[in-house]
Order: structure tokens, then C-alpha cells, then sequence
């Protein structure tokens, strides 16, 4: 198969994206006289998705934004206290919204930001509640709390009635800027920083709010592959992209934005006038400050990133649904965007390659397209997963080593199969991807294949990889580690429910 080369090259740039996108939260700042309560979303440090459709974005841009900013910058999250009290799960991460607070406190803070304070929305009492936020106050973290409004954000007497925005609790912040971040939708984000102004009102201190989200890119065409690859990665969410009425009305120009932003403006214009005496944007997308669309230079590029991440997303939907995470309408709605833009599984190599092998050799097979473009397989034996053959082959591929030589000595597996299935109790006695790089750094130091097939870990970043089935959670996370794009069939165990 021939080289792709695109794939050395990048649609973005990075360095620029930094310089811009510090540059107008700074300007959004100044114009409201010192303080900015910007509402954060999406992630702030390991943004793949974005990293995926626009090649050259780095994961954790967004914080490197904040870095260049950091004197000035106060990390406060609002979490959904119903998300506490059920023990809510983050389905990418497979953690309790609980944890993914904690995660993000701890990952805010060993990269040098300041975080103040936790706010529970929608307060209600209860044990897990209270638990939690003994927690939080032990560890030097302020907890405060924001209470349900009855027909927020409709209802505007309510919202400005004694058991409104003055029912809640006032967060008391020190810094410039006020990132007002969330473990993940619907804990309320915006709704706190709308309190904020209105409490900062109430004490005479100038403050105003801002909007800071990648996708949509609202300076790209509604129906840019780029735009479809976030609605693609959106689905359950039931986001639909629009065109800003309001922009469009305002200044004659078309920007892209998403319902539930032009639904609510109406009403937050409304709110904004009531706490400024006039209303400081026109539209939604006036509300933000992503400069992303600035900083695409390839748009070639960029689009077909995109279209491979809307193909994966198709077959992330497809597990999902049978696995009984979505329903079978997410399903309907990725294959009406696949449609939009022309595209089939064809155009994913590695699926054709995989389907074809597990076919003819009646096996579990992983197929796996490195950068370069060529393509590997592995298959299941009575030793090795399929993803840890594969990953064994790559390996071999791309330090050129023969492929008749054993990386591992079957004297190393044996005793490891033996232990899975003896004294750990395993019913599986195969090896999986992340035991096979322990086997082979325990060889690399008396092994010199070992060694060098360990040199070629980096090189599988931004592999694409697919499997007959579904894998395995343990080495579904190790690809994933090593930056391989993984797709899967959604068939699974023989008639077993329970995967991992």
C-alpha cells in the first residue's frame, strides 16, 4: 500500500493558536474593567478529539492558554449534585463524576493553576454530598452551594427573587479571570457564573462573562467536515449545529453555533440587561472567544481527519448501542453524517484488512494501518490477544526485524499464562498488550530485539487500528496509551454480557 504522506504533515498550528487565543481572553478581560468569568468547555488537558480532527493541536492547549496566563487565573468547578448522589459515570473514562472532580483538581494543580472552590448546583442534602465535601474542605478546597431555581432561566422573577440567584451562596474569588470548568454536561455552568455577576453587582464589582468551547468552529461553513465531526462525537447529546440568527442579523455574517446557546440568548440578553443595564453581545457567538478557525492551515488536511474521526465515531456509536450505553438513533444519526459527506467504512483500510483475515482464518484478528500506511494483523492464539499480536507485529515492522524471530521467549509467556490461570484464578490464560511490553522491557536489558522493538513504541502514534470484535478493556486502554485510533465490531463474547 502506498505511503500516506499526508500524515506527516500538520493542519494547525499550534504555536499560533496559543498566541491568539491568550490574546483575545486578555482583551475579553480588560473590556469588562478586570474580571471575566469565562465558562470552560469541553476538556481542558486531553482534548484527542481535537488533537484527532485538526492535526497539530496538542491535547492540552487549552491549558497551555491558561498557563500563559496563570497569575491570573482561578479554577472554580461546578458539579451537579444529583451527579454525586447517584454516582453518575463518565462512559469515556468509566469514573464517577466523584473521581473525574478529583482527577481534574489534582491534574489543575500539579500543572500550577490555582484552584479555589467546588460548587454543588442543584443543592439537595444527602450523605454522599456531605461526605464529599468534607473531603474537599480537608484538602484546602472551598465547597459552596447553588440551589435549584423554579423555571430558570425562563422565569426571570424567580431568577431574581429571594430564592434566586440570592439564594445562592457567593464564591469568593481573588483573580482576574475565572475559569468556571466541570467534570462534564449539565452541571451548571452557566448558571453560576450568571450568579456570580449578579452577586458581584450586588457588591459593586465590575465583572463580565465569556464563553470559551473548540467546537463548532463558528468561523467555518455549518456543514464543514470539521463541524460534522463534532456533531459526530456529540450525538447522545442531542446538539444540533445552526447558524446564528443573531449574528447573522447583527453584522451580516454567518457563524456557526449550536441550539441550546441560540434557544437560551433570548432570555440570557434579557438576564444581561437586567444585571449590566444593556445587554454586551448581540448574538451567542459573540459570547465566545475560541480562536481555533484562525489557526487551521490545511484545511485539506484538516477535512480529512475529519471524515477518518466521523467514520470512528460511527463505530463507537455501533459498540455503544450494543453494549446498551445509546440508542439505536445514534446509530441512524452518524450514518446521516457518513451520508453527508460520501463517505463508508471502505475508506478506513484497516476495517476491510481485518474483516478479511478474520474471515479466512475464522479467528479474532486486529488490523492495524501504522503511519506510514502500511497495514498488520495479528491474530488470536492460544498465548497472545489479537491486539497483543498485532501490536508484537507492528513492532517488529518498524524495527525492520525478522519476522520469524520471537520478541518474546516462549519460556517468558508460558509462566505468565500459568499465573493468569492458576494462583491469579483468570479464566483467560492469553497475554495482552500491556504484559507484553512488561515481558519485553524485563528482556530488553540481556535482549537486544527486545530493546529495539521497545524503541518503536513512539512510533505507532497515530495508528489506526481495528478489531473483529470487541476488545478487551485492558487492551483497548494500551493502544490507547501508545496513540493508536481503535475501532471496533460490535460483536461480542459468546454470548457474554459482561466485558473486560
Amino acid at each position: 500500500m502506498p505511503q500516506n504522506k499526508n500524515r506527516y504533515k500538520i493542519a494547525f498550528d499550534n504555536k499560533k493558536y496559543l498566541k491568539i487565543q491568550s490574546q483575545e481572553i486578555l482583551k475579553r478581560i480588560h473590556s469588562f474593567g478586570g474580571k471575566l468569568y469565562l465558562e470552560f468547555g469541553g476538556k481542558l488537558f486531553d482534548d484527542y478529539h481535537a488533537s484527532r480532527v485538526l492535526p497539530g493541536f496538542e491535547p492540552d492547549s487549552k491549558l497551555q492558554v491558561l498557563l500563559t496566563l496563570k497569575d491570573q487565573v482561578e479554577i472554580v468547578m461546578a458539579v451537579n449534585a444529583n451527579d454525586i448522589k447517584s454516582n453518575k459515570v463518565r462512559n469515556d473514562l468509566g469514573i464517577t463524576y466523584q473521581s473525574e472532580v478529583e482527577r481534574l483538581i489534582d491534574a489543575y494543580q500539579a500543572a500550577g493553576l490555582y484552584v479555589s472552590s467546588v460548587i454543588f448546583c442543584f443543592y439537595e442534602d444527602g450523605p454522599t454530598i456531605k461526605s464529599f465535601n468534607a473531603k474537599l474542605r480537608k484538602n484546602g478546597i472551598k465547597v459552596y452551594k447553588h440551589y435549584h431555581i423554579n423555571g430558570y432561566p425562563h422565569n426571570l422573577v424567580s431568577i431574581f427573587g429571594s430564592d434566586g440567584f440570592e439564594k445562592n451562596d457567593y464564591v469568593e474569588t481573588t483573580k482576574s479571570l475565572i475559569v468556571v470548568t466541570a467534570p462534564g454536561p449539565g452541571s451548571g455552568k452557566m448558571a453560576v457564573c450568571l450568579s456570580q455577576l449578579y452577586h458581584d453587582m450586588n457588591h459593586g464589582i465590575k465583572s463580565g462573562y465569556a464563553k470559551y468551547e473548540t467546537f463548532p468552529v463558528w468561523n467555518l461553513p455549518l456543514n464543514h467536515p470539521i463541524n460534522l465531526a463534532y456533531e459526530a462525537a456529540t450525538v447522545d447529546l442531542a446538539d444540533v449545529k445552526m447558524i446564528d440568527p443573531y449574528h447573522l442579523e447583527a453584522y451580516g455574517i454567518s457563524a456557526t453555533n449550536y441550539n441550546r446557546d441560540i434557544e437560551t440568548f433570548p432570555l440570557l440578553k434579557t438576564i444581561f440587561e437586567k444585571i449590566y443595564g444593556v445587554s454586551p453581545y448581540k448574538s451567542p457567538t459573540d459570547m465566545g472567544v475560541n480562536m481555533v478557525g484562525f489557526a487551521i492551515i490545511n484545511d485539506e488536511l484538516a477535512c480529512k481527519a475529519s471524515k477518518d474521526e466521523i467514520i470512528r465515531r460511527y463505530y463507537q456509536a455501533r459498540k455503544n448501542a450494543f453494549l446498551g450505553k445509546f440508542d439505536d438513533e445514534t446509530i441512524v444519526k452518524e450514518e446521516s453524517i457518513m451520508t453527508a459527506l460520501n463517505l463508508t467504512t471502505d475508506d478506513r483500510p484497516v476495517v476491510k484488512a481485518c474483516l478479511e483475515k478474520a474471515k479466512k482464518c475464522k479467528e479474532r484478528v486486529v488490523a492495524l494501518q501504522l503511519p506510514n500506511g502500511k497495514i498488520v494483523t495479528g491474530k488470536r492464539s492460544l498465548l497472545l490477544s489479537a491486539a497483543a499480536a498485532v501490536l508484537l507485529n507492528a513492532l517488529k515492522t518498524l524495527g525492520k526485524i525478522d519476522d520469524n524471530l520471537h520478541l518474546i521467549s516462549p519460556h517468558v509467556v508460558a509462566p505468565i499464562s500459568a499465573l493468569k490461570t492458576g494462583p491469579l484464578k483468570k479464566e483467560n490464560p492469553r497475554i495482552r498488550t500491556e504484559e507484553v511490553l512488561i515481558a519485553l522491557a524485563f528482556q530488553a536489558s540481556s535482549n537486544s530485539l527486545s530493546e529495539l522493538a521497545l524503541q518503536q513504541l513512539p512510533k505507532l502514534k497515530g495508528s489506526e487500528a481495528h478489531c473483529s470484535c470487541i476488545l478487551a478493556e485492558a487492551d483497548l486502554r494500551t493502544l490507547n496509551a501508545l496513540g493508536v485510533n481503535v475501532t471496533e465490531e460490535p460483536v461480542g463474547f459468546a454470548h457474554r454480557l459482561y466485558f473486560k
